[in-house]
């Protein structure tokens, strides 16, 4: 199916979030089209895996919508390149209050997919947004988790020291999500798988996009290490659930997220699809393990919206 995409905005907390719409060919004619919020992972952008998965969701009908985090990429927001859970989460409810004002889609049959980190704050957003029906998650990865395995006193006590470096006028301190380059990662002597590939997708031809700078704002990990993306899923979520991972396992953890996931969701609709050797970020880009993935999530939101 053809799919014609369009450049849009919307607000969220104050602030225009950069988007680009899906939409099947002919979509406003035919109207009351179910559709799916798109969410990318830390440190992404609208503009890759989430915006492939995106694509690939409007050619089987439905309409999508992928966009820049709050803070990122060519959405508003000060100060930049920083990584705030509550804005990612609010952004996907903000996503889903533009959904709601367009002709082409049906209110009552609107979804969620998140990638990797966006898979949390696609889940986070669904325990206390009921007008998300169906939630998948690929890659899915507990952001909060994933600091808080690495000394998180520490970490704290240099955010603690750095915020007061800049309010008494220093410059505010940038860092990298993951080395610049495999001949930085290799001469800092690392050979961690996920660590390889995420240095493979986002600083390389492979995946990499002007929108994903590869920077974070140092002072809001504080947030991230405080935030537990499945807190709650017990209890509040009860929608049903779609969890898709790959097979290899990594350090960054999305093998035992997508598990402790479904372990913890109410769901009483949930899976648990492993992709056999598949890694983590062969579930961004891949051709074989992404169809794999769309046809799970093609056979799910189908029954679900």
């Amino acid at each position: 199916m053809t799919v014609i995409q369009k450049k849009v905005s919307f607000p969220a907390n104050r602030l225009q979030v950069a988007a680009i719409l899906n939409m099947p060919e002919q979509a406003e004619e035919k109207k009351q089209l179910p559709a799916i919020v798109c969410v990318h992972p830390g440190s992404s952008c609208k503009d890759q895996t989430a915006g492939i998965y995106a694509k690939k969701l409007a050619e089987l009908g439905y309409v999508t919508i992928v966009f820049d985090a709050s803070y990122q990429g060519e959405s508003e927001g000060e100060p930049r390149h920083a990584e705030y859970p509550a804005a990612r989460v609010e952004d996907v409810r903000s996503a889903v209050d533009y959904l709601t004002t367009l002709d082409c889609v049906d209110s009552h049959r609107i979804g969620a997919l998140g990638v990797c980190a966006g898979g949390g704050y696609a889940v986070n957003a669904a325990m206390t947004e009921r007008r998300i029906q169906a939630v998948g998650a690929v890659s899915v990865a507990n952001i909060g988790r994933g600091y808080r395995e690495y000394d998180p006193i520490q970490m704290l006590e240099q955010v603690a020291q750095q915020r007061t470096a800049e309010a008494r006028g220093a410059a505010p301190l940038i860092t990298e999500w993951v080395p610049g380059s495999h001949t930085e990662r290799e001469a800092a002597g690392m050979t961690e798988l996920d660590l390889v590939e995420a240095v493979d997708y986002y600083r390389t031809p492979r995946g990499q996009h002007p929108n994903s700078p590869n920077k974070l704002k140092f002072t809001s990990v504080d947030s991230i290490i405080a935030f537990d993306a499945f807190h709650l899923a017990d209890i509040l979520l009860t929608q049903p659930l779609q969890i898709i991972v790959g097979g290899v396992q990594g350090a960054f953890g999305s093998y035992r997220d997508g598990h402790d996931l479904y372990s913890r969701a109410a769901s009483k609709k949930k899976d648990l699809f492993i992709v056999d050797g598949a890694s983590h970020y062969d579930l961004y880009d891949k051709p074989e393990p992404v169809s794999k993935a769309v046809e799970i999530l093609k056979a799910f939101f189908k029954e679900n919206l």
